[in-house]
């Protein structure tokens, strides 16, 4: 399979890499493009020259698969500036938060669409990716689609597109709202006198020992809390300050905006 990558930012670069690493396809099948030749000699640093392209120079495609990862707000003065024409039996996987496939498929006047949403964690191959396609796409195809987003991670095959702009706010966007948090606990760990780096080791530890204790109990999350909740103690003493301010609710409501924002993505 010949892939390119249209948008050669940090998405477009993890999945490439996370290609070649797993040698989904060979060095020579895979084609970067940038729309600003200023990233030339960033992304050359990483990959050899005779993979990327300018945009403006790119006047025919050959791919079997094009991946947009450009910025959803950039997408049609890039769909109406294309110099190449696409071919009946290319396929096409949008990485563009709140664009929707009716869109993209009019706007580059070609039926077969792949939607996906992933998130940054795929820089490590520890992503979560929800995706989607149109009509008339085989099962071979999504199957081969899948396969590359499995390099990345995890990936979730949605029925309903609507879905996808609640996996942007949820997984797409989630993990800045985990920095956000874990921010607010260095900083809070700061305060009490511990040094910064001491903070840091110790929040990062717990959010990792966190993680592996919701995917290895038996218990729910009440349940996780209330071990660690005991009566007039602690850590009742924080839970009561969150739920006195609606810790619970203003992070819902933000994810619930973030939401509403991928719509308005899609104009």
């Amino acid at each position: 399979m010949k892939i390119a990558i249209l948008g050669a930012g940090n998405m477009g670069l993890s999945f490439s890499k996370s290609f070649l690493k797993y040698e989904l396809i060979k060095p020579e099948s895979l084609h970067l493009i940038t729309r600003n030749d200023s990233k030339l000699s960033k992304i050359s640093e990483e990959f050899p020259r005779s993979m990327i392209s300018i945009f403006d120079d790119v006047k025919e495609l050959d791919a079997d698969l094009i991946i947009i990862a450009v910025k959803p707000q950039d997408f049609q003065n890039v769909a109406e500036n294309f110099r190449f024409k696409l071919k009946e039996n290319q396929m096409v996987l949008s990485i563009m938060a709140g664009i929707k496939i009716e869109k993209i498929q009019k706007l580059l006047s070609h039926p077969l669409v792949v939607r996906a949403m992933p998130n940054s964690p795929t820089l490590l191959g520890m992503g979560i990716t929800g995706y989607t396609s149109a009509e008339g796409i085989s099962f071979s195809q999504l199957i081969n689609i899948e396969r590359l987003l499995n390099s990345t991670g995890r990936s979730v095959y949605l029925e309903n597109e609507d879905l996808l702009d609640g996996v942007t706010a949820l997984s797409g966007s989630g993990p800045a709202y985990f920095y956000y948090i874990v921010d607010a606990m260095i900083k809070a760990g700061m305060e009490m006198g511990i040094d910064e780096n001491l903070s840091k080791l110790f929040v990062k530890q717990t959010m990792l020992g966190a993680y592996h204790l919701i995917n290895n109990s038996d218990k729910n999350l009440e349940e996780l809390i209330k071990d660690v909740a005991s009566k007039g103690g602690t850590t009742e003493a924080a839970l009561k300050t969150f739920e006195e301010n609606n810790f619970k609710e203003i992070l819902k409501n933000g994810i619930l905006n973030a939401e509403k924002r991928a719509k308005e993505l899609n104009g």
